[in-house]
């Protein structure tokens, strides 16, 4: 006997509680996200609206005054758009570099895979660690002394290990059959991974090159360690203050300063200093996720 159109359709029991279930965990997982979003945009606001009596483009523009309980952020402003700059420099070729040497030739031996457990390791080390190597090894051994380049080396070997691991994520996400219909054709290794591999990877890579100015734009142990100093003074405006071999100002380390060594100083400039730091790094990411999204756009796959 055939069902009639009244009862063929009609939910079971079991499909209203699959229904249930589903509305329950949709709930549960935007519950979740909100008590990420929502803390985080809190925080954000409080910052603004203790920072907005300081917060000016002379804030920015303007150098700190009366023992920097006045003024502005320009040293410190440049001296980061330095450190981040050159660790970038240093730490991404070699960090895509060895990526690719990881994924695309290096044979799965116990040697290979201590190496992989290595990067993982170096990845979860406490920057007061790579600190004091910086110190001993770029400050004393080198002898760079105190300075821009060994602060900034610094940096690098500290975010290297985001850049290879997120780096060989994005080479190991391209399909394998990319690589084999190159090789059928008769191009060399090195020819498919600079041809097919890496142009398809770069939305990938540039994660790690995020993470890696995020990172070193707000770090202040490494910095303070080797290059980093109080007090520097630098003409208003000047775009080029400092030499690679010359100690400088950073936000990190200046708010620090601000917020535990300098007395009498005015409640929103630590709070302006902060938003500052954090509107660089997001503007940074920003433009590095608008990059990323259109690469992806560009993809066949």
């Amino acid at each position: 006997m055939s069902a009639t159109p009244n009862t063929m359709f009609t939910e079971t029991p079991l499909a209203r509680r699959k229904l249930r279930q589903e509305a329950v965990a949709k709930w549960v997982f935007c519950a979740m996200a909100a008590a990420m979003i929502v803390p985080l945009l809190l925080i954000v606001g409080y910052l603004i609206e203790r920072a907005w009596p300081s917060l000016s483009l002379g804030f920015l523009l303007d150098v700190p005054a009366r023992g920097m309980k006045e003024g502005g952020i320009w040293p410190a402003f440049v001296g980061t758009i330095y450190l981040v700059t050159l660790s970038l420099v240093v730490s991404a070729p070699i960090g895509i570099l060895a990526a690719v040497y990881l994924n695309e030739y290096a044979r799965d031996n116990w040697f290979n895979r201590i190496i992989n457990l290595a990067v993982i390791n170096l990845a979860g080390v406490p920057s007061i660690v790579h600190a004091l190597f910086g110190l001993g090894a770029f400050v004393y051994a080198a002898r760079f002394g105190y300075s821009i380049i060994s602060a900034s080396l610094t940096l690098a070997i500290m975010t290297l290990p985001v850049i290879i691991a997120s780096t060989r994520e994005a080479l190991a996400s391209v399909p394998r059959s990319f690589r084999e219909a190159c090789w059928n054709v008769g191009a060399t290794r090195w020819q498919t991974i600079r041809s097919v591999v890496l142009p398809n990877a770069v939305s990938g890579i540039l994660t790690g090159v995020i993470l890696q100015v995020s990172r070193a734009a707000g770090e202040t142990a490494p910095i303070m360690f080797t290059g980093a100093v109080f007090y520097k003074a630098v003409q208003k405006g000047d775009l080029f203050p400092y030499g690679l071999h010359d100690q400088c100002m950073a936000l990190s380390m200046h708010l620090y300063t601000l917020s535990t060594q300098v007395p009498g100083v005015r409640e929103s400039i630590p709070y302006a200093t902060a938003v500052v730091l954090l509107g660089s790094v997001l503007l940074v990411n920003a433009a590095a996720i608008v990059v990323r999204v259109y690469l992806r756009a560009r993809k066949k796959w």
